[in-house]
């Protein structure tokens, strides 16, 4: 596909849609919309834009869907595979502005939101009025929610609570043509011809660009208790995970956490953690709900769960405060794995029962090609995080043979009736693995969807897969 260059006349067209002030064309000041949170990428637009309303974005669409200009939608930029990344230059469409809670419906449970806004805002808002939005990414801190609902983003809880998928009622998007369209409606239940808003949600940026969301919201639990079991080797952890659903047990997290990891969370975020010698493995396990009691008899049949597997020490959060610093060992595993060695992430997702062979499939593979790996994530619903660690393989192998060894990472997932990513999404870095999982008439209906929404491919090109007129 060729795309055409953005010139001075469009550039003039471009701010008097969303004003000058609202445009970014010098590359001191684009250099933070050149990367998202992926190792090591760095693409620039040539433009950036940042709209306030949808019909801002719809005349920026329908500008270069004109022209041919090459678009790009971007979040908060915390993504994990390069789906913001403006590969192409072309115009950067920055959401930051659509920061908006529009209305929180207590009536009925839900609620209509702008993209950028910060999940960990939202959801702290609709607690206060004793709600609970349960989508909870590891950087809900700082990510938007549009940029959840474009990667399908997940989190901890989605364990007992369910993905995204399940939250979401009802989406405004623009298409590339600069049409403004609900996808569906705000109802429970949906069953009036092909559900878009399903399509659109971990579509990536590839379809139409969201500009409004309802939620679906539920009561918040009122009491939880936390519980960090320890054990000898990564497989027990790993086997012990279904075992507990199989006792009738339904956890709100369920985490794997491998000892490395947290060695370095310990040495990067001073976190206070008395280690032995003899733990190969943890999960973090959170049960909620309304009742004391129930919760309690559900820790005590976990428990027993755990000993059957090895377990050799569970530590209860007995504090609000200490809870809190058991779950930030987790949320900041990435962050110190990151900040110790040059890596590469992969997201991982297996039928839980798999994850005892997954795990040591992983580490076979690292031996096999050279590299290291650290390995967390949600074990309940058998995502896992591999943060894959150079250590000390050569720079020549790192670039030539470690794709080969995601490679055979990713084989194995797909042979244990697993999938390429679980909630990171596609984006740039994983399509070229996508022919492990997915047949040829897959890329042509994909290919087919795309052209209906997207006739002159201008839309996050070159992401999930190659498009071809």
């Amino acid at each position: 596909m060729t795309y055409n260059k953005i010139t001075e006349d469009i550039l003039i067209a471009i701010k008097l849609i969303v004003g000058d002030d609202a445009v970014i064309i010098t590359p001191n000041d684009m250099e933070k919309y050149s990367h998202d949170e992926t190792e090591d990428l760095h693409f620039y637009p040539e433009v950036v834009a940042k709209p306030k309303s949808p019909q801002e974005v719809a005349a920026l669409l329908k500008l270069c869907n004109e022209h041919l200009i090459p678009v790009t939608p971007r979040g908060a930029g915390t993504g994990l595979s390069g789906g913001a990344l403006p590969i192409m230059g072309g115009l950067l469409i920055a959401m930051e502005r659509f920061n908006k809670i529009l209305n929180i419906d207590e009536q009925n449970l839900q609620a209509t939101v702008e993209p950028g806004v910060i999940t960990e805002e939202f959801m702290n808002q609709v607690a206060a009025k004793g709600l609970l939005y349960p989508i909870d990414p590891a950087s809900k801190g700082s990510c938007f929610i549009g940029g959840n609902v474009s990667h399908g983003s997940g989190g901890p809880r989605v364990v007992k609570y369910g993905t995204i998928r399940e939250y979401i009622l009802n989406l405004e998007i623009v298409l590339p043509s600069g049409e403004i369209i609900w996808t569906g409606a705000n109802t429970l239940k949906y069953s009036s011809g092909y559900n878009l808003t399903q399509l659109i949600i971990g579509s990536e940026g590839t379809l139409g660009i969201v500009t409004k969301i309802v939620v679906k919201l539920i009561p918040a639990p009122t009491t939880d208790a936390l519980m960090l079991a320890s054990f000898k080797s990564n497989e027990a952890a790993c086997a012990a995970v279904p075992a507990i659903f199989r006792a009738g047990i339904v956890p709100s997290a369920l985490e794997f956490m491998e000892r490395r990891g947290v060695e370095w969370v310990i040495e990067h975020d001073g976190i206070i953690f008395d280690l032995k010698d003899d733990v190969a493995a943890f999960l973090l396990i959170e049960v909620d709900g309304t009742n004391p009691d129930v919760i309690f008899g559900d820790c005590e049949k976990i428990n027993t769960v755990l000993e059957e597997f090895g377990c050799t020490d569970v530590l209860f959060g007995e504090s609000a405060a200490q809870k809190e610093e058991l779950w930030r060992i987790r949320r900041t595993m990435a962050v110190s794995v990151k900040s110790n060695s040059v890596y590469k992430e992969e997201d991982t997702v297996v039928p839980r029962a798999a994850l005892p062979q997954l795990i040591k499939g992983i580490k076979d593979t690292g031996a096999k090609y050279g590299f290291e790996s650290v390995c967390y994530g949600h074990a309940g619903d058998g995502n896992l995080h591999v943060n894959i660690i150079k250590a000390n393989m050569s720079d020549e192998d790192w670039n030539t043979k470690l794709k080969d060894g995601i490679r055979e990472i990713f084989e194995l997932t797909v042979s244990l009736e697993g999938t390429l990513s679980g909630e990171h999404g596609i984006g740039l870095v994983q399509k070229d693995f996508m022919p492990i999982k997915y047949s040829p008439i897959h890329f042509e209906l994909w290919r087919g969807i795309k052209k209906v929404f997207d006739k002159n491919y201008i839309l996050n090109p070159g992401k999930i897969f190659d498009q071809k007129k």
